[in-house]
């Protein structure tokens, strides 16, 4: 049996995708009024991506350690490697390294660095290698190098989630109080940080597409658009990013897990740039 991959659901992975590698997803949570959703599994309402005061939370380290129990049976021997959001993001990497610690080395554990669909690249990286063959350390490898060479860029539409979420702190200081100020929004070595920003969303818009290509440089790259509530414009943005970038692998456009739609807020749109993947199966529509 090849190595086993493992992520959590802020990878975005539509499960045609996850089922064709046999990724084995583990719900991030989200509660609200005393109740607790499971992101990905659990029916979330329609309006909890606005409503304030939801609290979003990782996995945590018996829901990690189950779902490591189970992919290294399955692995007979192999093992496993997870691949899990950035841990200046969330806790969920610090739980699966203390649920790993019981499987004497048969389970690695990746931080890659980042949140999102760059998060499902990186895991279908690692499961790629897998089905070459590749042993457990060489597939912790390749979530590795494909973590570090991700470009995830995000375009948000309001600033209301993500000052209440706290996650655009560092952001946040340098925006001021100009709420109207439209932002585009870069992960670097885990943190989110800004990049640009801009008087109107169809500039920012344009500018998020203008950053894709110089990412891609004229590379062989693929292309993942994932949007909050907006799949109209994440539509658009992929298909002329798709006119526009010269070796394109493959390309995917995913809407968000409610737990990161919590922080970013509706309308938002993100572009990843992928490099060191064969061409990804299972794409829906395809």
């Amino acid at each position: 049996m090849p190595v086993v991959v493992v992520t959590d659901s802020s990878s975005c992975l539509p499960l045609s995708v996850a089922g064709h590698y046999a990724i084995r997803t583990v719900p991030l949570h989200l509660s609200a009024d005393g109740v607790d959703y499971r992101d990905g599994v659990d029916e979330v309402p329609e309006n909890l991506v606005t409503t304030p005061g939801v609290n979003t939370s990782g996995a945590n380290p018996h829901e990690l350690g189950e779902a490591f129990e189970e992919a290294v049976a399955a692995s007979d021997g192999a093992g496993v490697v997870a691949v899990h959001i950035s841990r200046k993001l969330s806790g969920t990497w610090g739980a699966a390294r203390l649920a790993a610690e019981k499987f004497s080395g048969r389970v690695r554990v990746v931080d890659s660095r980042s949140v999102g669909l760059a998060v499902g690249f990186a895991a279908i990286a690692a499961a790629q290698a897998a089905a070459d063959g590749a042993d457990r350390d060489r597939v912790y490898e390749a979530a590795i190098r494909q973590a570090a060479t991700l470009d995830s860029m995000f375009c948000v539409s309001t600033l209301d989630n993500l000052r209440a979420s706290g996650r655009i702190s560092a952001a946040g200081k340098m925006l001021g109080s100009a709420l109207s100020i439209k932002p585009i929004l870069h992960m670097v070595d885990g943190t989110m940080t800004l990049k640009e920003r801009h008087r109107t969303f169809s500039k920012a818009i344009a500018k998020l597409k203008d950053g894709a290509l110089e990412s891609a440089g004229g590379r062989a790259v693929t292309l993942g658009v994932q949007h909050c509530e907006a799949p109209e414009l994440a539509a658009e943005v992929a298909d002329d990013l798709r006119k526009r970038l010269k070796v394109l692998t493959s390309s995917i456009i995913v809407e968000i897990s409610p737990v990161l739609g919590c922080h970013v807020g509706p309308g938002a749109v993100g572009v990843v740039i992928g490099t060191h993947l064969d061409p990804i199966e299972g794409i829906p529509g395809n």
